[in-house]
């Protein structure tokens, strides 16, 4: 059980590290007199988004297979990349 908790905090952790989550965190810290407040929202936000994430997970593993999901994350993923860099988004 620890290995999978440590390995999912680390995926987590890197994957949002310099994200628009975290660069936003900064400019209302940067903004904010009192940063506290703005950690236990942030950390909330997080936590609130993880857990619709395994609910999500849990729920549309049932009906589809998680290969399935992984591929079409990807491709989610990729598309977002690509209008991204057309500065569609």
């Amino acid at each position: 059980m620890f290995k999978l908790i440590l390995s999912t905090f680390l995926c987590v952790f890197v994957a949002e590290l310099g994200d628009k989550t975290q660069l936003q965190t900064m400019m209302l810290a940067a903004k904010s007199s009192s940063v506290v407040p703005v950690f236990i929202g942030a950390s909330l936000a997080l936590m609130a988004s993880s857990l619709l994430g395994v609910l999500a997970g849990t729920y549309i593993t049932r009906y589809i297979p998680p290969n399935y999901i992984q591929n079409g994350a990807g491709m989610m993923f990729v598309i977002m990349g690509i209008l991204i860099l057309l500065g569609k988004i």
